[in-house]
């Protein structure tokens, strides 16, 4: 059944995009903690590029460093940009509630952190690493290329050529009684 007004809604009209003036150049990558950021992409959207920043982390952090978050990254002054990165490389566990950070109860130091970039990688392979070495479960698993968290592996997460179950063919001498 169509709408009682099908046809006659107006059109969309584009969204016209800002033009830049001439001493505006739009940098297409923003190099922020060793890693490039798309330039062309909004502050909040961009900022999900770095290793350990979703979009809650991006959007508190723009706040934090007083920058437009739906502004353009590439075409941001150099100004705001080490504002951001100032903000960004500073110590998160500052700026973020703990219930948001990513390390809480460190192993080693007991602390609370929030693990960014390529010390996330590290940590990570860290923790892996220990696992294995004082051979908890997890790190058996991890080691052995199995699922860790539980999941049935009875029927899905199979690799190699065959999977199925395979049958004996009807002329072969093992599946004929006489």
């Amino acid at each position: 059944m169509a709408k009682p007004n099908a046809g006659k809604e107006k059109p969309k009209k584009a969204e016209e995009k800002p033009k830049k003036s001439a001493n505006e150049e739009l940098k297409y990558k923003v190099r922020i903690m060793n890693t490039d950021l798309a330039g062309d992409k909004q502050v909040h959207m961009a900022l999900t590029g770095l290793k350990g920043v979703g979009r809650r982390c991006a959007s508190i952090f723009t706040t934090k460093a007083g920058v437009d978050p739906n502004a353009t990254l590439g075409l941001l002054p150099d100004a705001e940009i080490d504002k951001l990165k100032k903000v960004i490389e500073e110590d998160a566990t500052k700026i973020l509630p703990v219930w948001m950070l990513n390390r809480r109860g460190d192993i080693e130091t007991g602390l609370d952190q929030h693990v960014m970039g390529m010390d996330l990688n590290m940590t990570l392979r860290e923790d892996l690493d220990l696992m294995k070495k004082m051979r908890s479960y997890k790190g058996i698993r991890h080691e052995r290329g199995l699922r860790v968290r539980g999941q049935k592996t009875r029927s899905s997460g199979r690799t190699g050529a065959i999977v199925g179950v395979s049958r004996r063919k009807e002329g072969s001498p093992a599946a004929t009684k006489e």
